[in-house]
């Protein structure tokens, strides 16, 4: 008997603790066929959704007010970041979500979003497949200001050391292009969200004016090529520093910049 989508769903969501608790545990040759499993349970969600919409429309998205996305918050940034890979600001969530996904996604609601999930975190360690978590400095291993990243993430990605928000600039803006060239979504509303990454990498914008992909991501790749070696040995030294946090404190930043400030004010 063919799965319900609730049943796909609580599948989905396994899996990702599955992959979830390798990556923690270090059992990195597990993931890739973890993974695999979990794009092929999205892929029979999506088929079951394709088949729902043909038998007409379900009489929640009848009512559903224009604009507003059937999935929660946190859901819709775990999906720009997905998308993305790297650790990201609102703005550049809410304009890649507004780009790629339906309903809309406000700012605002994402000012709360972390500091709920780790409230969420430390009440049940563990008891969702993923957390919406923060970005660390590589220097102090407390929480970057602003940047979202997501707890399955190995950790050493979601390390920002001085190279960092260059090298995850020229990577967003590849794998941006990469995944709107592969949904066939690369319209004018993409091609706008695209042109900030356009204007700021030397060599991508074309003599013409129009945008071209393909020299998009050469000139992404070629300067990422300059930064991403040592950004890399930078982000692991941090990460491993970073294993003697507590759990929480590895997803939402340790104590110490609170400690120096303390002390400072003393």
């Amino acid at each position: 008997m063919p799965e319900t989508m609730d049943e796909i769903e609580e599948r989905i969501s396994q899996l990702r603790g599955r992959i979830r608790q390798a990556l923690a545990a270090g059992e990195g040759a597990v993931v890739p066929s973890l993974r695999a499993e979990l794009r092929a349970a999205e892929l029979s969600w999506d088929s079951a959704l394709s088949e729902s919409d043909e038998s007409g429309p379900a009489p929640l998205l009848e009512t559903l007010p224009a604009g507003m996305s059937l999935f929660p918050v946190r859901e819709q940034v775990h999906q720009v970041l997905t998308v993305l890979g790297v650790a990201a600001a609102p703005r550049l969530i809410v304009a890649t979500h507004e780009a790629l996904f339906a309903g809309g996604l406000v700012a605002t609601k994402l000012a709360s979003l972390r500091r709920d999930e780790e409230r969420s975190f430390r009440a049940a360690p563990y008891s969702r497949p993923y957390y919406v978590c923060a970005a660390l400095t590589a220097d102090q291993l407390v929480a970057v200001r602003g940047l979202l990243a997501i707890s399955t993430w190995p950790l050493d990605r979601r390390i920002m050391g001085p190279l960092s928000p260059r090298v995850d600039f020229l990577t967003a803006a590849m794998r941006l292009v990469r995944h709107l060239q592969s949904t066939g979504e690369l319209g004018p509303q993409s091609i706008r969200l695209l042109w900030p990454f356009t204007n700021n990498i030397p060599g991508a914008s074309s003599p013409t004016g129009e945008f071209e992909p393909s020299r998009l991501i050469a000139a992404a790749q070629a300067e990422l090529e300059l930064h991403e070696e040592s950004d890399r040995q930078q982000r692991e030294a941090a990460a491993e520093r970073a294993r003697r946090l507590s759990d929480a404190e590895q997803l939402f930043g340790g104590e110490q910049l609170k400690a120096v400030r303390s002390v400072t004010k003393r």
